[in-house]
């Protein structure tokens, strides 16, 4: 054989090679494709929607929503790839194999329907709780709950550490570039785009917290011993303290064996509560074998898309526990939530040296704005477990003291602590986050800015080191004094962290008379007296006037807004006040204060204090009534949170009850007082959480006066008159109708978040919420003071010729109504109807008020 012909056979082998090779490359060669899987209706994430080819494996969606398939021709039998959530509609597209990267998004619409089991059926069964193994199996999960908590052992300590981050979610290009924003960039360029695909993320405050945490069954204690703790801090125009317990409450720690989770300031059913079969459907997706255990994958939906609930899926194991494994929580389309919109939460367990699951990682995730897309608010709390140690003893000296202990040093830990000491990395933006913030805090346009927000939020404008304020005070009107012109401030921390001074002068275009008030104030802890915990020394003295019976919270009594009132408004008072006040709170939220006053009331308007004289039909008038008192107030919050402003603390409500109680005497011949009496006062506040039914509120009032006084210093119920729909008041009573010495009160608001109306097709859009309430006051006037059986008390006022004022009969006073809440997110309207002591003149019967109140 020539050497032509060999060479010749031989590139004719090698030519035949590439064309087989390179036809084999063709139908094996890789594709990559990435996507993001929503729903049709409300454009919010789906995660764990089965991505795949026929014949082939395939992935599942993320927690954002976002997948990437490697795959090639060679492994799949047609180019439909499908995506599969149980649920919704099966959604498919075609994919040219030709392109090798290539996105694919995909919007699924929801069904009703569901397969019954997995194997595939041509026909559709109506969902029901009855013969369905997957509710069945839920029924498992519930009934093996507290075999799997954490409360199952006699012991247990674990390490803990904790992230809180909040970002401004997709921040305008066009805004950045701003000329006025051209400073600022070093902290607008800090964007991360990796963490959650499809945003930008621009961090803006950052907390860390490292701890060990004890708990024991007998006695039943938990204990946690915080050794380190790092965040932001914006310098004096944001409480970081109060943030702190405010995202807390917003994303607090996430328990799924609980029958209801608290978030956002709601209450959310768990998927494994006791009644969870009654608002959820189950259904069975997938069982798999995972570390030797079988596992089934549990998909759950809830009935009523707008109801407090969540959806997404469960692992569960099959070994005898039915412990939850893993959970992916989600947000439903359509949630009453205001401006959310999407909310993940993924829980991950580890298997203990007994065999039982322990949590450990929680990471919550909730993404706010005022629209579906364009800029919001991204806030998260991740927070790992680790080193659990269970059933081991525990000396009784591990938990004396406060149940959250904070270690001197945790504040001043080293950057290396941080390294050593996080159970995950930060990424990069985070990571730059405490440098930003601190160089933002020092620079003076941002001091200008905040001073500014303050103004208008608060009312307070900075000056030096006082404060002038509040804004909403400077003009109000009324019947006494007509127009009414009012200028005041305050020293901050700024002049001294010990004294703080107080001041205001007002005058009145009518009564033509000055009015003022002066408080010097010494903080004994130097804090700030406006902080949390007070301790203080306080001497003032005021000469204003007043309403008989009102008594606001929160708002000023001059505020302008409260200038607008019903009916008839003459009966005032001039009140002359010389207080001294010694306070003290403690970190458990206990406080006591001790008080001792000057107190000079002077009718005012049409108001007179009159007695029957010694002959028929004549009047006996005096220009005042003096007293001195000394007294003690004491309260117990537990577990109370609240965010600090400029002006007052406000509360953020949780489950625990607050209590009040006051005792104050009145001393003939202190300061002058004229009378002997001794006052008590208790009051209880409750909030009572019904799960998908909403929570009421309710706050019960008691009083009881001894000695023989007149009507001033009698109980006078907190009436309203004005169109504000006001929580602690009479909102149908008139000003000075009732007086009593001794009282019982009840008040009760429900609130329904919008359990009925998201029922309701073309009002549940509107994410309205119901709300009813119903106030009852019992109470009387013993003979020796009351003025129609005693002739020698002073006499009660009277409007146009008849009695105005009254004691309580037999029967309470009552009334209750109905409102809608949450209309633009921020009204609520309500009507209210009185039911008793309706032959009283000059009272409204039923009336329509008004509230300002942003809820989530």
């Amino acid at each position: 054989m020539s050497l032509k012909f060999k060479l010749r056979s031989i590139l004719l082998s090698f030519l035949c090679l590439l064309v087989t090779t390179g036809g084999l490359w063709a139908q094996s060669a890789s594709i990559v494709i990435k996507g993001l899987v929503t729903d049709a209706a409300g454009g919010a994430p789906i995660a764990n929607v089965s991505v795949f080819f026929s014949g082939s494996a395939g992935v599942l969606t993320d927690s954002t929503g976002h997948y990437t398939l490697f795959t090639s021709r060679r492994f799949v039998k047609d180019n439909h790839l499908k995506f599969v959530y149980v649920g919704y509609k099966t959604g498919s597209v075609d994919i040219n194999f030709d392109v090798p990267e290539q996105t694919v998004d995909m919007q699924l619409e929801e069904s009703g329907h569901a397969l019954a089991d997995v194997i595939v059926k041509n026909t559709r069964e109506k969902y029901r709780n009855r013969d369905n193994p997957a509710v069945a199996l839920i029924r498992k999960v519930i009934a093996h709950k507290d075999e799997n908590r954490m409360n199952a052992y006699e012991t247990a300590t674990y390490q803990q550490y904790e992230k809180m981050t909040v970002s401004v979610s997709n921040f305008s290009e066009k805004l950045k570039s701003k000329k006025a924003l051209k400073k600022y960039q070093f902290l607008l360029n800090n964007v991360d785009t990796t963490k959650v695909r499809g945003k930008s993320l621009l961090p803006i405050y950052l907390e860390e917290t490292r701890s060990t945490h004890y708990f024991r069954q007998h006695p039943k204690d938990d204990k946690q011993v915080i050794t380190g703790a790092r965040k932001v801090d914006f310098g004096e125009f944001v409480d970081t303290k109060g943030v702190t317990k405010y995202l807390g409450s917003l994303y607090a720690a996430i328990d799924i064996y609980d029958n209801n989770i608290t978030l956002l300031s709601n209450q959310f059913l768990s998927p494994i509560a006791g009644s969870a079969p009654t608002f959820y459907k189950f259904y069975i997706r997938d069982t798999v074998e995972r570390d030797g255990i079988k596992i089934v994958h549990l998909a759950f939906s809830p009935r009523n898309p707008q109801d407090m609930l969540f959806r997404g899926n469960l692992d569960i194991t099959l070994d005898g526990h039915y412990a939850v494994q893993r959970a992916r929580l989600f947000s439903p389309i359509g949630i009453n939530v205001n401006f959310l919109r999407a909310m993940n939460i993924s829980l991950d367990f580890i298997k203990g040296a007994d065999g039982r699951y322990l949590l450990s990682k929680s990471d919550m995730m909730a993404d706010f704005g005022l629209s579906k897309k364009g800029m919001g608010l991204y806030g998260e709390r991740v927070i790992s477990f680790k080193d659990f140690k269970t059933d081991m003893p525990l000396a009784d000296s591990i938990f004396a003291g406060a149940a959250v202990e904070k270690k001197d040093s945790a504040e001043t830990r080293s950057q290396q602590f941080w390294v050593n000491n996080r159970f995950d990395t930060l990424t990069t933006a985070e990571s730059k986050t405490y440098m930003n913030i601190d160089s933002l805090k020092n620079m003076k346009s941002f001091k200008r800015t905040m001073d500014w927000i303050t103004f208008i939020f608060a009312g307070y404008k900075q000056v030096g080191p006082a404060e002038i304020g509040p804004a909403n005070t400077f003009y109000s009107f009324n019947p006494v004094e007509g127009f009414r012109l009012r200028a005041g401030g305050r020293t901050t921390t700024r002049l001294s962290n010990r004294y703080f001074f107080e001041g205001y002068g007002a005058y009145g275009f009518k009564d033509q008379k000055f009015k003022y008030f002066g408080s010097a104030t010494y903080s004994l802890n130097n804090k700030s007296i406006y902080k949390f915990p007070q301790n203080y020394i306080r001497v003032s003295y005021q000469h204003d006037t007043k309403i008989p019976g009102q008594e606001l919270q929160f708002v000023q009594e001059d505020n302008f807004f409260l200038s607008f009132k019903r009916g008839n408004n003459d009966k005032w008072l001039y009140n002359d006040y010389l207080n001294f006040n010694y306070k003290r709170e403690f970190e458990n939220h206990f406080s006591y204060e001790f008080n001792m006053r000057y107190w000079k009331q002077s009718p005012a308007g049409t108001l007179d204090f009159n007695y029957l004289g010694g002959q028929p039909g004549l009047l006996k008038s005096i220009d005042h009534v003096t007293t001195g008192e000394a007294g003690v107030t004491l309260r117990y919050a537990p577990g109370e949170v609240y965010y600090q402003t400029k002006l007052y603390r406000v509360p953020l409500i949780n489950k625990y009850p607050i209590f009040q109680l006051r005792y104050t005497a009145g001393i003939k011949g202190l300061f002058g007082g004229e009378y002997n009496y001794n006052n008590f006062q208790a009051n209880i506040f409750k909030r009572f959480y019904l799960s998908q039914l909403g929570f009421t509120d309710v706050t019960v009032d008691a009083g009881y006066i001894s000695g023989k006084v007149p009507y001033p210093l009698l109980s006078l119920p907190r009436a309203n008159q004005t169109y504000a729909y006001q929580l602690n008041s009479y909102n149908l009573m008139n000003f000075l109708e009732f007086a009593s010495d001794h009282y019982v009160s009840v008040m009760a608001d429900h609130y329904f978040n919008g359990f009925f109306f998201n029922k309701i097709p073309l009002i549940r859009r509107l994410k309205w919420r119901e709300v009813i309430e119903g106030k009852a006051l019992f109470g009387g006037l013993r003979d020796e003071n009351n003025p129609m059986v005693n002739p020698d008390q002073m006499r009660f006022p009277y409007t146009n010729g008849m009695m105005s004022t009254f004691a309580l009969q037999n029967e309470p006073y009552f009334e209750a109504g109905f409102g809608i809440t949450n209309i633009f997110k921020i009204l609520r309207v309500d009507y209210v109807r009185r039911f008793t002591y309706l032959e009283h003149s000059d009272i409204a019967k039923w009336g329509i008020r008004f509230r300002i109140k942003f809820d989530f």
